[in-house]
């Protein structure tokens, strides 16, 4: 059985597995153009197979606990993705990344999914530290760190290669230490 992550009648986080892999492909073509102003890896997706190569790698650092890939289900449907791009198990320390369907925009969806990923996670007291790396001209995530009580840590200069440029990245982060609050 792979890990669910319940929020609501309607919302639900699931682990990603093979069985995915077309419908997460087919949401990334749809959401390809405006997914690459702001991510550097849609650009490199073509065939189905890429997709599958995406999700197989994901399962594995699932698996070992280096990285989590959770894919958004809203209506039973596929809405969008939420990760642990990179765990630092010793640190207890995790790097979220995320992005959403375009129709299922400014409805809520992101912020309860982020909410839910970090409470499941602090509870177990797996992750204590959760990071948020975004562009600083990117408004929309930047708007997603702020409303979920992420504080910020500074600003990188020119740290992220994206469309032939560098860009400054901020730095958010929010600590739950022991399970609370």
């Amino acid at each position: 059985m792979s890990e669910v992550i319940t929020i609501n009648d309607t919302l639900e986080l699931r682990a990603v597995e093979e069985q995915h892999v077309t419908s997460l492909h087919q949401l990334v073509l749809k959401n390809k153009t405006w997914l690459q102003q702001s991510l550097n890896w849609p650009q490199f997706v073509d065939s189905e197979e890429d997709t599958r190569k995406n999700v197989q790698g994901n399962m594995m650092l699932h698996q070992r606990g280096y990285a989590k890939m959770f894919l958004i289900f809203a209506q039973q449907h596929v809405v969008g993705v939420i990760s642990f791009n990179q765990i630092e198990p010793l640190n207890k320390a995790a790097y979220i990344g995320y992005w959403l369907d375009e129709e299922h925009q400014g409805k809520g969806i992101m912020t309860q999914a982020l909410q839910a990923l970090i409470h499941h996670y602090a509870q177990r007291q797996e992750i204590r530290r959760f990071v948020i790396k975004c562009r600083v001209d990117n408004v929309e995530s930047n708007q997603v760190a702020q409303r979920n009580g992420f504080q910020l840590e500074g600003c990188m200069q020119q740290a992220e290669f994206l469309n032939g440029d560098y860009h400054d990245v901020n730095l958010y982060a929010r600590i739950i230490d022991g399970g609370s609050e």
